[in-house]
């Protein structure tokens, strides 16, 4: 099939040779595969190629040959180039020009191998296009479908007891497949053994050949896939998927899948599928809930953060060691606090949503409350945008100071909003900027002495604050702040007048901008 051809659902030759209202039948051309149809066109020029992306089933009257024009090599050549483009078959219309098929056109589809199709005169060419998106319509709904039953199904395992092999049995049942899991490549085992499986057990060619293919697997996420042949001489689509992170090949698992076939829905349900291992089998994921679950019980019975920041923050490479060390390292690092409000209108609080957004992030801490999102990432990793989220990421800081974070990350979600951007960083004045000339204390003091006229009115505090970030903006700090624009002037007018300042003075807005930033 033509490289060009869309990714979208395409309709087999067959579903349109069995439409009851239709009556088109293959007269000519080859009857071994069922070519795919992604478009229909119609066109009456001589040479169909400038005309054609590939993929289409071609509709003509014939009307470029008459009858007395059609001997010779002319459909010989117009099929040659109809398969040089790449066209999926030949629909060639009974009326007006001609009466029946040209012989010999359907003899140069015959050694072409170009399907054609008899329409006949009774059935309009805009009939066949209906029915062609009418049937992409309809397999697209059932591919969304079964993609919406398999994400919950397989959501449904991974809360079970075991999750593992109900996860690689349900994946098994949606895609006809044997799913197996490996384990890292060792001495007695070069391609990873076969920690678990599920579904028809495949010939030990195929099997031998898709552990070949896990143990092949690059660093980072990655795929491979392959061929094998079935004990009924059928052939299997073999592809093998990296489960995890960064980790190398030689320590990290891999999903295994064996198929005889594959639906436009099924790479996303493997996709799935491979998210949810990927979390089920990460390393230290116990330990990691159950030193979670310590740091939550000493905040609730009065530890400060610093003090229990380390039992989240250890890297996977680093497990904790209940028992020898009966504090935590103090203070736990540099976190970064990232809020983030959902776009759009579409919602989804389950496991799926979360384990997505986990991965996106880098860290397993999330806390998702309707449309708002609040995430740790212990840390200064770069936090990426995700889709479907407007993110404000602040500044990382100690444990100590992580009210200060959450503060910074809501500051910068409010911009991102405002500005219609997908995330906003609130990161730490430039090192060698004009803050570095000034003492912090005789900073803040200074600060806090201008802006005293607004203390106990944070609501003007922090409409002043987002509309000098805003440039003086309006109409953004509005959608920032979620009020009506005439409040915002008003606000901003009640502080000038408590401030007792020009606020239309550059000089000012700087001012008072460095005390915002110090105070």
């Amino acid at each position: 099939m033509n490289d060009r051809v869309p990714p979208t659902a395409p309709v087999p030759l067959s579903t349109l040779l069995r439409h009851p209202a239709l009556g088109l039948r293959q007269v000519a051309g080859g009857r071994e595969t069922d070519a795919p149809v992604y478009f229909v066109h119609t066109s009456e020029m001589e040479d169909p190629v400038p005309y054609l992306l590939g993929g289409e089933l071609l509709l003509s009257a014939g009307v470029h040959c008459p009858e007395a024009a059609g001997a010779g090599t002319y459909w010989d050549r117009y099929v040659a180039r109809t398969v040089q483009a790449g066209a999926a078959a030949l629909g060639f219309g009974i009326a007006p020009v001609h009466d029946t098929v040209p012989r010999a056109l359907a003899e140069a589809c015959d050694r072409h191998g170009l399907p054609l199709v008899e329409v006949p005169r009774q059935t309009t060419f805009t009939a066949v296009a209906s029915a062609v998106w009418d049937a992409m319509a309809e397999r697209r709904h059932h591919e969304l479908r079964s993609l919406t039953e398999a994400q919950q199904s397989l959501a449904t395992a991974a809360a079970r007891p075991h999750p593992v092999p109900a996860v690689l049995r349900q994946l098994s049942q949606h895609l006809g497949a044997w799913t197996v899991l490996y384990a890292p490549a060792g001495p007695d085992a070069p391609d990873g053994a076969e920690l678990a499986a599920a579904g028809p057990r495949p010939p030990r060619e195929a099997r031998e050949a898709l552990g070949a293919l896990a143990a092949r697997l690059r660093s980072g996420p990655s795929s491979a896939a392959g061929r094998a042949t079935g004990a009924a001489g059928e052939e299997l689509l073999l592809t093998a998927y990296g489960l995890g992170g960064p980790a190398g090949p030689d320590d990290r698992l891999a999903l295994g899948v064996c198929a005889p076939r594959r639906d436009g829905a099924d790479g996303a349900i493997v996709g799935v599928a491979v998210v949810l291992l990927s979390l089920l089998t990460a390393r230290r994921v116990v330990g990691a809930e159950a030193e979670r679950t310590s740091a939550l019980v000493r905040l609730m019975l009065g530890a400060e953060p610093a003090r229990v920041a380390g039992l989240l923050s250890r890297s996977p490479g680093q497990p904790g060691q209940p028992g020898t060390s009966p504090e935590p390292p103090e203070g736990g690092g540099l976190w970064t606090v990232v809020h983030g409000r959902r776009r759009g209108r579409g919602r989804d609080d389950g496991l799926l949503a979360t384990a997505a957004l986990a991965a996106g992030l880098g860290t397993p801490l999330v806390d998702l409350d309707g449309d708002a999102l609040c995430a740790l990432v212990p840390g200064e990793g770069e936090v990426r945008a995700q889709p479907g989220w407007t993110l404000g990421v602040g500044a990382p800081v100690p444990a100590a100071d992580l009210t200060r974070g959450g503060a910074d990350a809501a500051r910068a979600l409010r911009r991102a909003v405002a500005e219609r951007v997908p995330l906003v960083r609130d990161g730490p004045a430039r090192a060698g900027g004009v803050g570095s000339l000034v003492d912090p204390a005789e900073a803040g003091a200074h600060g806090r002495a201008l802006l005293a006229p607004l203390e106990g009115a944070p609501a003007l505090l922090e409409t002043l604050r987002v509309w000098l970030s805003l440039h003086g903006s309006w109409d953004r700090t509005a959608v920032a702040l979620e009020v009506h624009r005439n409040t915002v002037r008003q606000r901003i007018a009640r502080a000038g007048a408590l401030l007792d300042v020009d606020l239309g003075d550059p000089d000012v807005r700087m001012e008072l901008w460095f005390a915002l930033k110090w105070a």
